[in-house]
């Protein structure tokens, strides 16, 4: 038999339809009808993972998930909420209450299989230590167009496929939302949710409860595509603080950041570990990455640390400049170079999907996993808690 699932609801219907989807693709399952049952079930047949529903007579779901984190041997066993309680304030109490994923009632068979899949996979390779503070890659440009966003996703998405860690993408830019048209996803205004509260009440679990369910592996923070929405920008406060909680709910976390125009570019930019600059192999473009480099070194725009270049073709065109020509006008090295795929671009567009897993044996996405690894590898062993 495969892992072990303790399936958790009152209504025997719900429990018999999802024992049915889960038993087919050869995981054991083990079901309770009430609290009580499933925190006896719990010690005695240690679950791999628990599907916890919340409304229940007695123990309702949210005090099963907070007394199962008390227990030793269910501490960290993931725990996924299913339930028809679908206001934000609710997905906060289940987030606070030590819940990992939070879905809503109805939900497509495929997504509640992929959902369970990514907790069984990260919790085989979650680290026996966790992390106290997790890697910030920031990545940016010198001005619009230039596909920072298109890395942003692609390289969260790819890091998440090779290292299997906890990875969580983040569009910081209010108001100019692209992630959730690209995916076709309904959760556009998380951020937004988010800068609209005081920093006080900004905690880990709201946050989390911010984030969409994983996509292809990857949590995601979605800015809105709403005008007003950009006023946020301006929220100091609360961007500090969403920053500071972010880096302890994952290894890994992507900020596509934009360009110097952000109006808190140089704040959001110093909390980063690493800056990826986009250029294009064009006269213009670099001549605009030398100047934001030179900025971003003299600590006129933000720091500098980490910083590193890489270059995306975004068009088929023969008239391009080389990499030491690119080199020469930037005064840097260009750590890798991502080739041009309109096509694949399209496709991916068609399909909803990350370019990475529309064609993942393509150029592009070996490209893209070469950037994932040179990350992986500046990543020090351990970092100091914040």
């Amino acid at each position: 038999m495969g892992e072990k699932i303790l399936i958790v609801d009152d209504d025997a219907d719900t429990v018999k339809f999802i024992s049915m989807i889960l038993s087919r693709l050869g995981y054991e399952v083990v079901a309770a009808l009430n609290g009580e049952q499933a925190l006896e079930l719990a010690r005695e047949e240690v679950p791999d993972l628990i599907v916890l529903d919340v409304m229940m007579p007695g123990l309702d779901g949210y005090e099963v998930a907070r007394l199962l984190r008390q227990e030793p041997e269910t501490a960290t066993t993931p725990i996924l909420m299913f339930t028809a309680k679908a206001q934000v304030d609710d997905k906060v109490t289940g987030y606070n209450a030590g819940v990992n994923i939070y879905l809503t009632k109805p939900i497509h068979p495929i997504d509640l299989q992929a959902n369970i899949k990514t907790l069984l996979s990260q919790r085989q390779t979650r680290p026996e230590t966790p992390v106290d503070q997790g890697y910030v890659v920031g990545v940016i440009s010198a001005k619009g167009g230039m596909g920072v966003s298109t890395v942003a996703l692609n390289l969260a998405i790819s890091y998440q496929h090779k290292h299997q860690g906890k990875v969580i993408a983040v569009e910081m830019k209010p108001g100019q939302g692209g992630w959730a048209q690209e995916l076709h996803l309904n959760n556009g205004g998380g951020l937004t949710s988010l800068l609209q509260r005081s920093a006080g009440r900004l905690s880990q679990g709201t946050i989390a409860a911010a984030l969409t369910p994983p996509v292809h592996g990857v949590q995601l923070l979605l800015a809105s595509t709403e005008c007003k929405d950009v006023e946020l920008s301006h929220a100091t406060s609360q961007l500090e603080a969403l920053l500071k909680e972010l880096t302890h709910l994952a290894e890994l976390v992507v900020l596509d950041i934009g360009t110097p125009f952000h109006p808190s570019f140089a704040l959001i930019c110093d909390f980063c570990d690493e800056l990826l600059l986009v250029t294009e192999p064009q006269p213009n473009a670099a001549r605009h990455t030398q100047v934001l480099a030179h900025e971003l070194h003299s600590g006129i725009c933000g720091s500098a640390k980490g910083l590193n270049i890489i270059t995306l073709n975004r068009t088929n065109s023969d008239v391009k400049l080389s990499t030491s020509e690119v080199e020469q006008i930037v005064g840097q090295p260009i750590s890798l170079g991502l080739p041009a795929a309109i096509e694949l671009a399209y496709q991916a567009t068609e399909q909803f999907k990350p370019m990475v897993i529309a064609q993942p044996e393509s150029v592009f996405a070996l490209q893209v996993a070469q950037l994932a690894e040179q990350v992986k590898q500046r990543i020090p062993a351990s970092k100091p808690a914040a």
